[in-house]
This record gives structure tokens, sequence and C-alpha cells, in this order.
């Protein structure tokens, strides 16, 4: 019961690893899309204005995806372990 309980234990803290690998993309994602917009402002400063309100949109956007893998993470941490362990001890009465 041990061994099953330590596999449930070492499964979520693996997934959460894997969870917070997606907060990668974003960071890249967000950081390429500010280059750009920099340069497109840099090209034609009067479209300034629409640059911004279209680079604030995307990177809320792209955002998301790295509150989602943090949301799981946690949940595969706090949430997940204790369910499963409870899972195991009630199929093994």
């Amino acid at each position: 019961m041990e061994i099953a309980i330590g596999l449930i234990l070492a499964g979520c803290a693996l997934g959460a690893g894997c969870a917070m690998i997606a907060g990668i993309g974003p960071g890249i994602g967000e950081g390429n899309a500010v280059g750009q917009a920099c340069a497109a402002i840099g090209r034609q400063p009067e479209s300034k204005g629409p640059v911004t309100t279209t680079l604030l949109f995307g990177c809320a956007i792209a955002e998301t995806t790295g509150l989602y893998a943090l949301v799981i993470a946690i949940l595969l941490i706090f949430v997940a372990p204790q369910r499963l362990v409870n899972i195991l001890v009630n199929a093994l009465k």
C-alpha cells in the first residue's frame, strides 16, 4: 500500500511539473509579440494606439494558457493526491 501511495504522489508531482512546462510558451510568445510591436511602432509612430491595444489583447489571451497550466499544477499538487489516496484506501477495504 505504501508503494501505491508513493506512486500516486510521484505521478502527481511529475504531472504538475509537466503542466508547468506550458508556462514557457506564453513567455516566448509574449516576448516575440512585444518585440514585433516595438518594431512596428518604430516604423510608424502614429500607429502606436492601435498596435498597443492589439498587443495588450494578444498578450492577455496568450497568458491564459500559462494560468490554466498553473491551476492544473496546483490541483495536481494539493487536491489530486488526497482524492486518489482516498480512492485507493476505499478500494482496498
